[in-house]
């Protein structure tokens, strides 16, 4: 009987429990139902009672649970995630659990694909439902391998969720009869499956080259998350239009700020300059900081080719040895960007504080300025004694007083930030270093930053941070509405296994200290030393909530923040360029309303506008979340190709992830993330346990933990997964193991085992839950 007859089952069910107001016999569902298979309904019984939806009562008999109505499908949108063996889970934007798809359930939806389904059953495994239409779809292009021959070509996608193989037609006739099977190419999806076990068509985009080569590869990701280096020609002749300098027209408006010794301070290889900074200090010890940013907003004009192509690209985009500019670089690195000795448009941030660090008042404006310098990092961590690394720049050398102003603003900052209750996670980065000729990566490292230098960082970002925030409160308090940059409070379910590994490592945790980022933040600061720390960060990183855009303010939990916003870097984000224009909007409407009176506003361009808001969010998050992908798929990438040559190496490494399919072992040297399949741990059979902390040897009882440290051979490094592979090597390190008793006890699907000592003082069963996994309740 298939898992939709038993669906079906289940809900008439319901629909008998609930119309007939009592308990009923399993024999008299039976008879009135027609089920002749006992055995099948008693587990579509079992299945609803898991679910809650009815309740067991004495001598097999079965009632409708208080509150239960008969089932109304829930309907939900989702992001379907499909499975290479057929099924999939749904995914929504919310904190639920992702919803199992059996394959006969998703129709003609794709790997990707923006869902509507229902939610059909409540099963051991949790919930299960079925797609009802493609909303949208995932994926317009995709990369693979060509096979056959012309006139009969199919691409057999590198994605292995994708329906293969797609049928390819060919538009140039010179591909037609060119031998092209086997080479790795890009096709456009011109008709896509509308049921299962059909596949997708596609015309031919591009043949790219010989699977396996850097660029071919990079290339690949780059189509896929639907990348594109060169800009729109009507976009790039808007740009060209506007010439090397500013209107002259346009600077007679502005306020001049080119009195003020505005520094531009960025990486020594930096393209574009968006911001320039200034801070003054008066003698009652009140400080003064100008943040000017580059008016980006002044030349990209909503409706434009300039701002299709912007808000298409949601962003700049960074790989290991060129950058993809949202912007043209006549505007990003010419026209827009802040460079010394330029006159260029500006927006600027005026901010007053006390002598503690408070902020008094603040004022923003258009403004025309003139930088005096471009100082890098290391240059002002030099000037300021803070490293000798960096050769000395006599520019910051003579600046150095006033940089001591700047960083003494900074010093505060941060310190008020941290005392809020700010998190400051310690992320480790990594470095690429391409060869010239080839573009094969010579060198995969954890990037190393001075502690000198990553100071001259913070002064950059304290005041970067200063900014954002004090247009925020502006737009706050004008109740405007604009996008911000929100940030909720940690998954509850991810800091169940966060308080479980905390238990079995003896540290105190307290899951009611993750609501509120100044308790957080100080039980992160208790970390500092434990030998372990860095897989409990990276873990409790995890059960962080991905920051997003938004025309709703929630507040910002990272930075213990109650408003936030990206306005800083409009060069690079189209986010910062939404909230320019809604600046300059307000500040226009300000000029224009009489003396003390609020500026009146159509309801109907009011609606309009914060629809506006909503897709211009909804597509800067979207796109942020692809650049995110396509960076690290070519990082995985890049480590893959460099591991080739480190076949037969033996490293020593970090246990930072733990899956159904294996574990991730995190080495240093290069800093490579491993893939251990549970098949190649040894010559025992690994089961995830429970709490998905750790995986068990079912016959010796071996255990191996999340944070343990394994050693490791590389065996396998593949370019089309991005991924290195390894093996366990014996461990003549003593570790727990566990009992026949325990292991028992884990197949029967019992608690999660062996979660430490309880802490001093916290007795089992009402304790808040510290040290003992800090279940929620």
């Amino acid at each position: 009987m298939s898992a939709r007859d038993d669906r079906a089952l289940s809900h008439d069910i319901v629909d008998l429990l609930h119309d007939a107001g009592r308990a009923l016999h399993v024999a008299e569902i039976a008879a009135k139902l027609r089920v002749r298979d006992r055995n099948r309904l008693v587990d579509v019984l079992d299945e609803l009672v898991y679910g809650g939806v009815i309740r067991p009562r004495a001598g097999q008999r079965f009632r409708l649970a208080p509150g239960a109505k008969p089932q109304q499908p829930q309907q939900i949108e989702a992001v379907l995630h499909a499975n290479p063996r057929g099924f999939g889970f749904l995914r929504t934007a919310g904190e639920g659990d992702d919803i199992f798809v059996p394959a006969e359930a998703i129709g003609g939806a794709m790997h990707g694909d923006q869902v509507r389904a229902r939610v059909v059953a409540h099963t051991r495994r949790g919930l299960e439902g079925e797609v009802l239409e493609v909303i949208s779809r995932g994926r317009s292009r995709i990369v693979g391998i060509l096979q056959g021959r012309p006139g009969y070509l199919r691409l057999e996608p590198d994605d292995s969720r994708l329906r293969s193989p797609i049928e390819v037609s060919v538009g140039s006739a010179e591909l037609q009869s060119e031998p092209v099977a086997g080479l790795a190419a890009a096709v456009k999806i011109t008709r896509y499956p509308e049921m299962i076990r059909e596949s997708p068509r596609g015309e031919l985009l591009a043949v790219l080259g010989k699977p396996g080569e850097p660029d071919v590869e990079v290339a690949k990701i780059l189509i896929e998350h639907e990348i594109v280096e060169e800009h729109p020609a009507d976009a790039l002749a808007e740009a060209r239009s506007y010439g090397a300098a500013p209107c002259a027209d346009e600077m007679a408006k502005r306020e001049d700020l080119s009195d003020l010794p505005m520094l531009t301070i960025d990486p020594h290889d930096a393209r574009d300059h968006d911001d320039a900074i200034w801070v003054a200090q008066a003698d009652d010890g009140d400080y003064r900081a100008w943040i000017a940013i580059a008016d980006v907003s002044h030349y990209v004009r909503p409706g434009t080719a300039l701002d299709d192509s912007a808000l298409a690209r949601g962003n700049s985009v960074y790989l290991p040895d060129r950058a993809v500019p949202m912007l043209p670089a006549e505007l990003s690195s010419i026209l827009c960007s802040l460079l010394p000795q330029q006159d260029r448009l500006c927006m600027c941030v005026e901010v007053t504080l006390d002598p503690t660090g408070a902020v008094k008042k603040t004022r923003i404006f258009d403004a025309k300025m003139r930088s005096r310098a471009f100082l890098s990092y290391g240059s002002v961590a030099r000037a300021l004694g803070f490293s000798t690394l960096p050769e000395r720049d006599p520019e910051a050398e003579a600046l150095r007083d006033d940089l001591r102003v700047m960083w003494s603003l900074a010093s505060l900052l941060r310190k008020r930030r941290m005392r809020r209750g700010a998190l400051d996670f310690e992320i480790p980065e990594a470095r690429i270093v391409l060869d010239k000729d080839t573009r094969s990566p010579v060198e995969v490292s954890q990037r190393s930053v001075d502690p000198g230098i990553r100071k001259a960082y913070r002064l950059v970002e304290e005041l970067m941070l200063l900014a954002n925030e004090a247009v925020a409160a502006f737009v706050l308090k004008r109740e405007q509405p604009s996008i911000f940059r929100v940030h909720g409070a940690p998954d509850p379910d991810k800091l169940d296994r966060f308080g479980t590994l905390c238990g079995e490592l003896s540290v105190d945790f307290d899951p009611e200290d993750a609501t509120d980022p100044k308790r957080l933040s100080k039980f992160l600061r208790k970390l500092d030393g434990h030998p372990k720390k860095a897989v409990l960060n990276m873990l409790l990183l995890r059960a962080m909530q991905q920051a997003a855009y938004d025309p709703t303010n929630i507040g910002h939990f990272g930075l213990a923040s109650p408003a936030y916003l990206h306005f800083t870097s409009p060069i690079r984000r189209y986010a910062d360029l939404v909230v320019h224009r809604l600046l300059k909007a307000m500040l226009r409407d300000a000029d224009e309303a009489p003396s003390g009176r609020k500026a009146k506003s159509d309801p109907k361009a009011q609606s309009e506008r914060e629809e506006l808001l909503r897709r211009a969010a909804m597509t800067a998050s979207l796109r942020e979340r692809v650049t995110v992908d396509a960076e690290r798929a070519i990082a995985d990438l890049y480590r893959s190709i460099y591991m080739r040559g480190h076949l037969g190496e033996i490293h020593a490494g970090l246990v930072t992830a733990i899956t159904p399919a294996g574990l991730f072992v995190q080495i240093s040297s290069p800093f490579i993330s491993v893939m251990v399949r549970l098949d190649d741990l040894g010559q025992d059979n690994y089961e995830l346990d429970d709490s998905g902390l750790r995986v068990v040897a079912q016959r010796s009882g071996d255990m191996v933990s999340l944070g343990d440290t394994l050693t490791v051979e590389i065996v396998d490094a593949s370019i089309l997964r991005r991924a290195v592979y390894g093996r366990r090597l014996a461990d003549t390190t003593k570790k727990r193991r566990l009992s026949k008793k325990e292991r028992k006890k884990l197949r029967r699907g019992g608690a999660a085992l062996g979660r430490g000592k309880q802490s001093k003082g916290k007795g089992k069963g009402k304790g808040k839950g510290k040290g003992r996994g800090g279940r929620r309740r």
